[in-house]
């Protein structure tokens, strides 16, 4: 192996760097970014913001960097475990259009009370018979993001719908 050298530099140091858009393309093979996560770990390789906006721009431009499957790929991943309030603190992080968030969020609501009690019957399994132990659930969900009404319905015993059979 004549390439390899014995310093720490090695034959690592002579590989070229990737370009600010082959880094943006690496962070968005892995999963969806928003344009403030991807100029914030952008800027540091970036000799001035503008060649990050440049990049973001162009992108955006050619549809590789999109608020609209990034909304849809936080709410994915975090709609299993998390109610409609937390998805959307999560994604009003991101600066992203209100329409887009609005959108993204309504899908959620929409299986709300199906998520929530699915995840409640996973971890409890049972309506609370004692004061404690009916705060300790509410606490439990409202953590997560599920709404008031929803908890309470969940906490009454109330089960969701069955599928309707087509």
């Amino acid at each position: 192996m004549a390439d390899r050298e014995d310093d720490a530099g090695g034959a690592r140091s002579r590989r070229p760097t990737l370009s600010l858009k082959g880094r943006a393309l690496k962070y968005l093979a892995a999963r969806e970014h928003s344009r403030v996560e991807l100029r914030r770990k952008l800027g540091p390789y970036a000799e001035t913001p503008d060649e990050v906006e440049r990049v973001l721009d162009e992108l955006e431009s050619r549809r590789f960097l999109s608020a609209e499957r990034f909304a849809e790929s936080v709410a994915h991943r975090r709609g299993a475990r998390y109610g409609a309030a937390r998805v959307q603190a999560e994604l009003a992080q991101h600066q992203l259009p209100p329409e887009v968030v609005r959108e993204a969020v309504q899908t959620l609501r929409d299986s709300e009370f199906d998520r929530a009690w699915t995840l409640w019957d996973r971890r409890y399994g049972a309506v609370p018979a004692e004061a404690a132990e009916r705060a300790r659930q509410a606490r439990f969900l409202a953590s997560r993001g599920f709404s008031g009404d929803i908890i309470r319905r969940i906490l009454r015993g109330e089960m969701p719908d069955p599928p309707a059979e087509e």
